[in-house]
């Protein structure tokens, strides 16, 4: 088992990129309960923010189980 755990802009960024985020909010509360520290200070200023929203508004993919596809 790898001890490599990335840190927490990097972790941001793969959530932005997975899919599951929709907002740079939902990334911050997934980092949290993935038990990430100092979020606040790794994820901040206005450059950051919207290449995250970026990111998730073009990965974002609604979960099929909790909403209606059409």
């Amino acid at each position: 088992m790898s001890n490599h755990r990335p840190t927490t802009l990097e972790r941001a960024y793969e959530l932005a990129r997975g899919g599951g985020c929709r907002t740079v909010g939902e990334i911050k509360q997934a980092l949290q309960s993935e038990g990430f520290e100092r979020i606040q200070d790794s994820l901040y200023g206005p450059t950051l923010t919207a290449a995250l929203r970026k990111l998730c508004q073009e990965h974002y993919v609604a979960d099929p189980e909790g909403e209606a596809a059409e």
